[in-house]
């Protein structure tokens, strides 16, 4: 069956609205029906943006500086938890619960202890999907973030309560970040972010992946991070440094939604790329005229039609209302 695609959508940067405020590097976002979003905060923990404004944060630390923890990725559990990838320097994903505990879920995997984890999903089996960029090479901070490394990996653990059961089931990804399953349940996507490519690997039904091959290639200013489902299949791709929005179709057609770059500041990134040499500081250095470095979209709101986007270097997210509906993830009714 062909499905009609909405047409081409560009977004009026003026109309971008915010919530949130003294957010601490809120990369992720996710929405539920109820109104509630949370992020990842540096200070160690989660903040949860309430309908009415109001946050409550969740195991994080007075200041930043005193955090065991540097949440990236998070995913919202049925009994009110969530899991949360580490990119701080004991690695792995944790458990953090309502009241602020946090419990290791996993930090080993083949015997050896897991590394900085970039990224943690729940798909609609509840099963858990993560990815770590670099297997060998921990990335920005200590060394550059690379182009020509592909020791990223997927990982994919069966349920929550069978951490036992992770194990690796896609290699020698370039920079693995976010993932998701298509529609059609028929393979699971992937960005290699510094690749400035969307992925994808034919899924079998016990999470076994095939041969990667690429969906779509951006140009060179496109490094794409946060990949999101609407309601007619595409994919929302966020690119951090230039600000990017960009709508993907199955068959890997793609436009533009929306963009806020600086060209010279680009051009910095670009040649710190292929120096290998690229590290946060500069990757993170804003220079937008509106968007915070955006790094992830959630839909939400009664119509799944307004846009979060998470962030990596402001203090709040950014809001616009989408033509299209978002696909509901698996935790909207929680």
């Amino acid at each position: 069956m062909t499905v009609a695609h909405a047409p081409p959508f560009r977004l009026d940067l003026d109309s971008v609205t915010f919530t949130g405020s003294g957010l601490q590097r809120p990369e992720c976002v996710l929405a539920t029906r109820a109104g509630r979003l949370y992020v990842p905060d540096w200070r160690g923990g989660v903040v949860r943006i309430d309908p009415d404004g109001r946050q409550t944060m969740i195991g994080c630390a007075a200041r930043k500086e005193d955090a065991r923890f540097m949440p990236n990725g998070i995913a919202l559990l049925r009994d009110g938890s969530l899991l949360f990838a580490n990119l701080g320097p004991d690695g792995g994903i944790w458990r953090l619960h309502p009241d602020g505990r946090c419990d290791p879920w996993l930090t080993e995997l083949d015997g050896t202890g897991l590394p900085a984890v970039n990224f943690v999903w729940l798909d609609d089996r509840e099963r858990v999907w993560f990815t770590v960029m670099f297997r060998s090479h921990p990335g920005a901070g200590r060394r550059g973030f690379r182009s020509d490394i592909g020791d990223g990996y997927v990982g994919l653990a069966d349920g929550i309560s069978r951490p036992e059961t992770a194990r690796i089931v896609g290699e020698n990804v370039v920079t693995a970040n976010e993932c998701r399953i298509g529609a059609d349940g028929r393979h699971l996507y992937v960005n290699e972010t510094f690749a400035r490519r969307l992925c994808r690997f034919p899924l079998a039904a016990d999470g076994t992946l095939g041969a990667r091959e690429t969906v779509a290639q951006f140009d060179d200013d496109t490094f794409p991070d946060g990949l999101t489902l609407d309601a007619e299949g595409a994919f929302w791709v966020t690119g951090v440094g230039a600000n990017k929005i960009i709508r993907v179709r199955p068959d890997g057609a793609w436009h533009i939604v929306a963009e806020d770059l600086d060209p010279a500041h680009m051009s910095h990134v670009r040649a710190a790329i292929q120096a290998g040499t690229l590290g946060r500081p500069l990757l993170y250095d804003n220079h937008a005229r509106v968007l915070p470095n955006i790094t992830s979209l959630a839909f939400g709101g009664a119509d799944l039609r307004t846009a979060y986007l998470g962030s990596v270097s402001g203090e709040r997210l950014a809001i616009f209302r989408s033509p299209v509906a978002g696909a509901p993830p698996v935790h909207w009714m929680w």
